[in-house]
């Protein structure tokens, strides 16, 4: 394989302000998620409630598959449901059983259901009334163990900057390794692309499988889709032999204290099952190369980053987190 020369890329890297506007409402959206309920007994059901609710969804009459649940809890008035729902159970009671009409927005994600009328059977199991500090003062701070409200709105502030700062770095990557990708044109091995592109399409058939979708109502066939998702397999084993180059020509490690971090925080995301987690890893080399593999990348992205050149560019917070079809 030979590398290119990228000394000579441009590239730009979207910058996003951190304002007091979003600051203010994440702070908002914590207060939100700080409200304590309590039972209202008999009392009827009103916007902002919390209702305990359960289901049987049909369609022409007849239950479809992933309408039923029991023991779901719904904000009236948080718009989390299907249109119309939350609103037709203001005046329930507790026992009650209501028939719901509503349709299925157009864009809904299981194309199966778009559009169509459907019929809710709910039963009422319980309804709660919200309570919460309405003051943004310090003594809301306290209540989630901060000091002041100055320090609430300080770690915010950081959190976001975070949030925006990896946001950035994810974009200007993606437009490095579109650039890469169109410098190296080589022979791939086949047998490379053959393993990528069965790992590609399980993820394909699984995520039509979670959604219940087709290629049709992709708007593909499944001869297209193969031809597409064949070309990011190509991509990714292309990007994967020039990255993996570059680092072995610079002489780029990952070290033990490095994936041990790693492997930390993996443990982190299993509580209670840290030492499980912990002899799986250590016990399966293939696994532990899981956890190399992404911190080799980024610091061959950054090899790569600091001998181009990168010009910030300020956007908004919208244009920054804009998912453009690439993709």
């Amino acid at each position: 394989i030979v590398v290119a020369d990228f000394s000579g890329l441009s590239l730009e890297r979207p910058v996003a302000e951190v304002t007091e506007d979003e600051v203010a409402a994440r702070i908002e959206d914590i207060r939100a998620g700080h409200i304590h309920w309590h039972d209202k007994g008999d009392a009827a059901a009103e916007n902002g409630d919390k209702v305990m609710v359960a289901f049987i969804g049909k369609i022409d009459g007849e239950p479809f598959e992933g309408g039923t649940g029991s023991g779901v809890e719904v904000v009236i008035g948080s718009g989390q449901f299907i249109p119309g729902f939350e609103e037709q159970l203001i005046g329930a009671k507790v026992g009650e059983t209501r028939l719901v009409e509503v349709s299925f927005p157009e864009d809904y994600g299981t194309k199966r259901l778009a559009g169509k009328p459907a019929t809710f059977d709910v039963t009422i199991e319980g309804i709660a009334a919200p309570e919460t500090h309405q003051e943004l003062d310090d003594e809301f701070a306290s209540h989630l163990g901060i000091e002041t409200m100055d320090k609430l709105r300080e770690i915010v502030r950081e959190q976001v900057g975070l949030e925006f700062g990896a946001r950035s770095r994810q974009k200007v990557k993606r437009s490095l390794l579109d650039a890469l990708d169109e410098l190296h044109k080589f022979e791939l091995p086949p047998k490379m692309v053959e393993e990528e592109f069965a790992n590609v399409w399980r993820e394909v058939q699984a995520d039509l499988a979670r959604t219940g979708n087709s290629f049709e109502d992709e708007g593909t066939s499944e001869e297209k889709a193969r031809d597409e998702y064949r070309g990011i397999a190509e991509r990714r084993v292309r990007l994967g032999l020039v990255l993996a180059e570059v680092g072995e020509k610079n002489e780029i490690k990952v070290t033990d204290d490095e994936v041990q971090r790693a492997l930390v925080d993996r443990m982190r995301q299993f509580p209670g099952q840290e030492k499980q987690v912990y002899d799986f890893y250590r016990n399966n080399p293939e696994a532990l190369a899981s956890l190399r593999a992404p911190i080799f990348e980024e610091k061959v992205v950054d090899h790569i980053l600091g001998a181009v050149t990168v010009t910030d560019k300020a956007v908004s917070k919208d244009e920054l987190f804009a998912v453009t079809d690439e993709e």
